[in-house]
């Protein structure tokens, strides 16, 4: 297999572009499953504190055996820890993780009604600047947000993880990512299997005698996203690493581009969203 490309984030640290996610992974399956993972060729594991499994994941890196700079962790602060508990959220987090630092820390939802993520922000950048946390970015933020955020502290998140798929594909948000030197990760990258059953990447998939997770997680790849695909399958968490020795072709990708929808959030909409 080949080894999984990195982008380069506006600090200058690189973010391994497939990572595995750990929504919906329980607590005490995460250790095993995150070694699988990492044994498979992940180094950027995806979590967060509303996950309830910090705990498991912390110890699935601990006992993987790979020093800690090979490992790519990231958390999040869910909404009713923004303001001014934010620092002792993060704290909460890396305890439970049992990590000296964390890689990338995310704010999960902009949560505007609160007003908070202006403070929230502030706290992150003094966790970066304490040396508690190596890079920091956001969670379905949208352009409006972000620019309130810049606007405020005059510090870009180095990510923004957006719901992105197939079916709702992001154009806007990704240019404004671009503009603004944020790289796009994408959660729920298969739809939450929505995708997989559509005729027009199950052909792509069989030309390439690939599966149509494969695809679609090619996709992603190829349009410069991260993307962190979930599975407590053995097979396909290999299967969804399993993506370097192919190339969609252009022909591919207008198909899959003209899949996109208007109705095709299935996630929470960012501006109600608390």
């Amino acid at each position: 297999m080949a080894s999984n490309p990195t982008l380069t984030l506006n600090d200058g640290r690189a973010i391994p572009q497939v990572g595995y996610g750990c929504w919906q992974i329980p607590d005490e399956q995460a250790p095993d499953l995150v070694g699988q993972a990492l044994k498979a060729g992940y180094r950027l594991i995806d979590t967060a504190a509303a996950y309830g499994n910090e705990v498991g994941v912390g110890k699935g890196l601990r006992e993987s055996g790979l020093p800690r700079e090979d490992i790519f962790l990231t958390t999040k602060i869910w909404n009713d820890r923004q303001g001014p508990d934010a620092a002792k959220a993060f704290e909460e987090s890396r305890l439970k993780l049992g990590l000296d630092y964390i890689d990338l820390y995310l704010i999960h939802w902009p949560c505007p009604q609160r007003r908070l993520f202006v403070e929230t922000w502030k706290a992150m950048i003094a966790l970066r600047e304490e040396g508690k946390v190596r890079s920091i970015g956001v969670s379905n933020f949208t352009d409006e947000h972000l620019a309130i955020l810049v606007g405020e502290t005059g510090v870009t998140p180095t990510v923004n993880q957006i719901e992105l798929h197939p079916y709702f594909q992001r154009t806007d948000a990704r240019a404004t990512d671009k503009t603004r030197g944020i790289v796009t990760e994408s959660w729920s990258p298969l739809g939450r299997g929505q995708e997989l059953k559509d005729p027009v990447i199950d052909a792509i998939a069989k030309a390439h005698g690939r599966t149509p997770a494969q695809v679609v997680l090619r996709w992603h790849v190829q349009i410069g996203c991260v993307v962190i695909p979930k599975s407590a399958n053995p097979h396909r968490i290999v299967e969804n690493i399993s993506l370097f020795d192919f190339e969609l072709s252009d022909d591919d990708m207008k198909k899959i581009d003209a899949l996109d929808r208007d109705d095709g959030r299935i996630g929470p909409d960012p501006a109600t969203f608390c």
